[in-house]
């Protein structure tokens, strides 16, 4: 099928960017979106062009590399899909397709597609660690976890910090990301001792990175491609809440 592709493209962080128009006439639905991308960029090689840059490491919705913009939607129309798992069947033969970067002030553009999303690791780094005794590995049954806070821990760590929900919320907020990492440690025993101060630690350098503010509006949730849910940013404050005030 034939698919009109509106990329944007910047040659750096200092630099403008634009729209630039290509056409690919054969692609086939079989292919993923990446590997759609990855066609165009053979084409370009061949005609000496600089080819599109985009993030990607496993395509296999693991890792959190990959991500854009497509048609103004994170990840594109797909609910609860990565970009990497998105194929083009979901698409139709003539249809003109826009992509763009991820858009916030705590994700500068690196160069076409690729944002730097390093302000994630310093938030993950700003929440330290477990105080736990190491050695051996301890017997999986050594300390018991109420089934309903295991399951609630593992969809919480089920976040692959890809930075759609940033890049999807009108205020750039980064609380669905905070809010499953603080979560996943806070529901577990393990992660009892720091529990207040990590999410104090945590909140603080997502302001330090200038991410906004969470008002509830909901986009992060519908663009999640691991349906993390709008709960975990109600744990989180309250966690904070009770850090800073003892009350909660």
């Amino acid at each position: 099928m034939r698919i009109i592709l509106h990329i944007w493209r910047q040659r750096n962080a200092g630099e403008k960017g634009r729209m630039v128009r290509y056409e690919l006439p054969n692609v086939s639905e079989h292919m993923s979106f990446l590997e759609m991308l990855d066609v165009l960029n053979e084409e370009l090689t061949m005609k000496g062009e600089e080819p599109v840059a985009f993030d990607h490491d496993c395509r296999e919705g693991i890792c959190g590399m990959c991500g854009a913009m497509v048609n103004g939607i994170a990840h594109g129309p797909l609910p609860g899909t990565t970009l990497c798992q998105l194929h083009m069947r979901h698409f139709k033969d003539g249809d003109e397709l826009y992509l763009e970067p991820w858009r916030a002030r705590a994700f500068p553009v690196v160069k076409d597609l690729v944002v730097d999303r390093s302000a994630f690791d310093r938030i993950i780094a700003a929440g330290g660690f477990i105080s736990v005794a190491t050695g051996s590995a301890p017997d999986g049954n050594a300390i018991p976890v109420q089934k309903e806070s295991a399951e609630n821990s593992m969809d919480a760590a089920a976040c692959i910090g890809c930075g759609a929900c940033v890049a999807m919320c009108p205020n750039a907020s980064a609380s669905l990301f905070l809010g499953a990492k603080i979560a996943h440690l806070g529901l577990l025993p393990q992660g009892q001792p720091e529990r207040e101060s990590r999410a104090v630690a945590m909140v603080a350098q997502a302001n330090r990175e200038l991410f906004g503010s969470c008002t509830n509006i909901g986009e992060c949730e519908a663009v999640c491609p691991k349906d993390i849910k709008l709960e975990v940013i109600a744990r989180m404050n309250r966690d904070f809440i009770r850090a800073k005030c003892g009350v909660g």
